[in-house]
């Protein structure tokens, strides 16, 4: 079994940012040796963080999720675009408000910040995923932006997995917004660096110390490399092998997947 040469004999072990979907799980099941990377990463004393652009749910719920498959990691090893968001917001107007459309995971997280989530004149609308979205709430973000609150979205995403097939994603939900107010959002997840630097933050990290494991060019691989940390593709998710080529940039490693990993 290939895997990456280990070097914890001459140097103190690399930390990893590791995306979920596609990388740790699949669905609603765990990707084979996933369970043992992690067990790996814990028992060698490494860092890491799993990251996701799904800002739905709290790291309390998806501990509970991955807890319910197998894998028991602990809440503070998951950072998602919805805390990335709120940190974003805190860093540039401290205790603001906002008119949020999203579920719980977002809606916690500025609420943890102090911000005021009102649809009254609001700092700024703030488009997140949700379960169930409502003709009046897309109606009243689309007012809000045009009237001069400030558009803010989690994630770029335009689909998602769900079960029968794919679902809208956030991506697609804004793109509504913005044609109909001609005022584009500013995306927070990936493949923005600066959802990885902020990441990298709450790891208490350098990018030349770590390395991003995802499925995906486009997003997990791409954000990576602009934040300058050696990166590994796996292909037990989106991207595959022989889509790597049509791209400007490579990772620094692609392997079949987690299992393949040695710390």
């Amino acid at each position: 079994m290939r895997r990456i040469p280990s070097t914890r004999k001459t140097a103190p072990p690399k930390s990893y940012i590791i995306d979920m979907d596609g990388v740790i799980i699949s669905g609603n099941t765990v990707i084979p040796g996933a369970e043992d990377f992690i067990n790996r990463l814990n028992s060698r004393g490494c860092k890491f963080l799993i990251l996701t652009n799904n800002p739905i749910y709290t790291p309390l719920d998806l501990h509970h999720r991955l807890l319910a498959l197998g894998l028991n990691i602990p809440a503070k090893r998951f950072f998602t675009s919805a805390i990335a968001t709120a940190q974003f917001l805190n860093a540039q107007r401290p205790r603001g408000s906002a008119f949020v459309i999203g579920e719980s995971g977002l809606t916690s997280a500025l609420h943890e910040i102090g911000y005021i989530l009102t649809e009254h004149n609001p700092d700024y609308v703030v488009l997140g995923e949700t379960v169930a979205y409502s003709y009046e709430k897309i109606r009243q973000a689309v007012r809000l932006v045009a009237a001069g609150s400030r558009f803010i979205a989690t994630n770029p995403d335009v689909s998602g997995p769900g079960e029968g097939g794919i679902e809208p994603a956030c991506g697609a939900m804004a793109a509504l917004i913005e044609k109909a107010t001609g005022v584009k959002p500013y995306f927070i997840g990936k493949p923005n660096p600066l959802m990885m630097r902020n990441a990298l933050r709450y790891l208490q990290e350098h990018s030349e110390n770590t390395i991003m494991v995802g499925d995906r060019m486009d997003t997990d691989i791409i954000a990576g490399i602009e934040s300058g940390m050696e990166t590994i593709l796996v292909l037990s998710g989106v991207t595959k092998r022989e889509d790597v080529d049509r791209y400007p940039y490579r990772p620094t490693h692609i392997l079949p997947s987690v299992a393949e990993i040695e710390p």
